[in-house]
């Protein structure tokens, strides 16, 4: 069985870096680390000379000796693969190996991360150290898991060495086979831009319009995903032939261009996480935050992590101030705040969780990068939070291997995210959307999944859900049409907005009548749509009682012919030229029914469809929580956890409307009850008694 994440036990650990301190602190911050209820540490992710020196020349004698201090005192190890960052004496050699920008600078050592997965001798230098990393440290006792480099595509998440243009080369001749095929999906006949050998093929470079071919672009985008799982996969077979039965293989980080889905179905035994919420008081990214909802949008990045691996941790939590010397620069957490987004984390499903980091380091980048202790390694505020903190996990522990719960889904996919980075057009629609709904669901307290779409599932990936909102679905293909056919059609409810179907696979727009391949979903005609224009008064929506606001785009709908008996217009436009044409159709297929809405999710779109298709607020009855408050359930054995979690800086009072436990103290509570700043619960409730 697993030391973590086995389903019986919830664990705190904490980052730690022998290779920064003296010998003669060792054993001290271990017995320190235990004392307080930390039981694992996760070491050398940027540790290569230590095991390698020089080419060729191994030593293992360092990690041996820590190793050994780490059995005898009882702390159990999670050991990394050191690759993301690269030892001098590599990269002076072989400056190959080096990733450069577009205009193909490399980018020299000095700092991490700054590799490119397809050199051929940076694979062979990668599989050589992890072979001998795992052969000798494997087995060890105190080692119970490996991590995989670290936050693999963090720091850059574009490519754009020589060797990724060869194997960016490779990676189309399989996909397309011909030059033909390759050019007749790449649309190159536009601005003359047909290739005629495979040579004549790069990853993009620079324009003078900064404009490439999209394309190509949404082509070199699934290369890197598949290069960054490819270079994961490398190593991960390699440390599979090692690990004791019961260890496990991770990695860390949810980043950009890369299908973490697919990475972790491919390489690891689960996801881990590095939750950072106090990015959202940066002086950086304050202003942008505090427009959302700060520290609390990133229970958006832990459903991400959840939709990734249902069984997950988080290997970095904030334990401190933010800041590298050269950028960001946040506060120390206030009391409670650690807490609070430890509780976040646990919320969304983390059963284990470990700080960032031990001990704050006095050198490099990363000097105003806090832990738990600051440089003096003195007992603080922080250290004590985190001793309460394991008092709070000793007495939840039941929750341990509970799923979170939720009757409402947004769809997405990998295809339409790298879409939209580039598509300015989908970017807009999306951005809103994909925002607002999930503000729209924190306060009105609606639990929500993310689930994401492959041509490979199934519609029981979606059965679970009452309502699924897919909310700008540009690009499409018939296998994923058909998976949302079957939802609908066993009884589901879908929810699609404006720009919905006008892409194929290849991200050109296609010439059938919009919206392309759900006109039989959604029997929905869109003779007409346009962007809004921000000098002209607000677009208008009537649904009912409920008068909407159309922002950024808007689709002029029309009921297919023939489809009067299954679709219903349910919404009209009031104020524009569009007046009197329908804004929102809806249709019935099979058991259940699909709703086509012509504009974006806003903040007041989203709560109405929670509203009208009756899942807001699906707690209700059991308890009334201000906005301020997030509240997420988590479930097992017929038993509902809930947690209730203040964001605000004051007091603030909550409503617990039926008897439930709360499981710090054990003491059960109804009624009205006072919350304090920043303070959380967990709240124990037998939906059979």
């Amino acid at each position: 069985m697993r030391k973590i994440l086995n389903g019986n036990q919830m664990v705190l650990g904490t980052c730690y870096y022998p290779e920064h301190w003296p010998e003669h602190l060792w054993e001290e911050d271990l017995r320190r680390m235990l004392a307080c209820g930390i039981k694992v540490i996760r070491i050398a992710e940027f540790a290569w000379s230590k095991i390698e020196p020089t080419e060729g020349e191994f030593t293992y004698t360092f990690f041996d000796k820590f190793l050994e201090l780490a059995e005898k005192v009882g702390m159990q190890v999670i050991f990394c693969t050191p690759t993301a960052t690269p030892p001098a004496w590599l990269t002076e050699k072989y400056p190959e190996v080096l990733n450069a920008n577009i205009d193909g600078v490399l980018y020299r050592h000095g700092a991490r991360r700054h590799y490119n997965y397809n050199s051929p001798i940076y694979r062979e230098k990668t599989r050589i150290i992890v072979e001998k990393s795992a052969s000798h440290y494997a087995s060890h006792p105190a080692v119970i898991g490996w991590q995989i480099d670290n936050e693999i595509n963090c720091e850059k998440d574009v490519f754009y060495s020589e060797s990724d243009s060869a194997a960016f080369r490779v990676f189309l001749r399989e996909k397309y086979e011909t030059l033909e095929k390759l050019n007749r999906a790449w649309g190159t006949n536009f601005w003359n831009q047909t290739y005629t050998d495979w040579e004549e093929i790069h990853v993009p470079r620079t324009t003078y319009s900064d404009s490439t071919n999209p394309h190509e672009v949404l082509d070199y985008t699934r290369f890197i995903s598949a290069s960054a799982r490819g270079y994961v996969k490398l190593q991960s077979d390699i440390v599979r032939k090692y690990i004791k039965p019961g260890d496990f293989i991770t990695t860390n980080g949810l980043f950009g261009n890369l299908d973490n889905h697919k990475m972790r179905e491919e390489s690891l035994d689960f996801m881990t996480y590095d939750s950072y919420p106090n990015f959202a008081y940066t002086k950086e990214d304050y202003e942008r935050f505090s427009r959302t909802m700060q520290d609390r949008m990133w229970s958006k990045n832990l459903m991400e992590v959840r939709s990734t691996s249902p069984v997950f941790g988080i290997m970095e939590q904030q334990s401190g101030a933010n800041g590298w010397n050269t950028r960001m620069a946040a506060p120390t957490p206030k009391p409670g705040q650690m807490t609070l987004w430890t509780m976040q984390s646990v919320a969304h499903g983390a059963d284990f969780i470990s700080f960032f980091r031990w001990r704050t380091c006095t050198m490099g980048t990363e000097i105003y990068w806090h832990g738990i202790l600051d440089y003096s390694g003195r007992d603080n505020r922080r250290l004590q939070e985190v001793k309460d903190i394991y008092k709070k996990f000793q007495s939840i522990q039941q929750i341990a291997g509970s799923r979170y719960m939720a009757q409402v889904a947004v769809l997405k996919d990998y295809d339409n995210i790298w879409d939209a980075q580039l598509d300015v057009w989908h970017q807009d629609v999306e951005k809103v959307s994909q925002q607002s709904l999930f503000i729209a669901a924190q306060k009105s307290h609606t639990p929500m999944d993310y689930v994401y779409m492959d041509d490979e599932k199934t519609s029981t990936s979606l059965s679970d859900y009452t309502v699924v909102f897919y909310p700008h679905p540009t690009i499409l293909s018939p296998d994923r049409v058909r998976m949302l056919e079957e939802y609908v059609a066993q009884g589901g409810t879908l929810v699609l907005g404006c720009r919905s179907g006008y892409k194929d696979m290849t991200g050109q727009c296609v010439m059938d009548r919009l919206p392309g391949l759900l006109q039989n979903l959604t029997a929905v005609d869109i003779p007409e749509y346009t962007r809004t224009c921000p000098g002209d008064e607000p677009v208008l929506i009537r649904w009912e009682d409920d008068l909407l606001k159309a922002e950024v785009f808007t689709d002029q709908l029309a009921a297919q012919g023939g489809r009067e008996k299954t679709s219903r217009i349910l919404g009209m436009y009031e104020n524009c030229y569009f007046t009197g044409t329908p804004a929102l159709i809806s249709n019935s297929y099979g058991e259940g029914r699909v709703y086509y809405y012509g504009s974006v999710f806003t903040e007041q779109a989203a709560e109405t469809f929670l509203r009208k298709l009756g899942v807001k607020k699906p707690y209700k009855e059991l308890l009334e929580l201000p906005e301020g408050c997030e509240l997420a359930v988590r479930e097992k054995d017929g038993k509902q956890y809930f947690f209730v979690l203040n964001y605000k800086k004051e007091p603030v009072q909550i409503h617990v409307r039926r008897r439930m436990k709360n499981l710090y103290d054990g003491i059960d509570l109804q009624g009205w009850m006072q919350m304090e700043a920043y303070g959380t619960l967990v709240l124990e409730y037998n939906r059979n008694m």
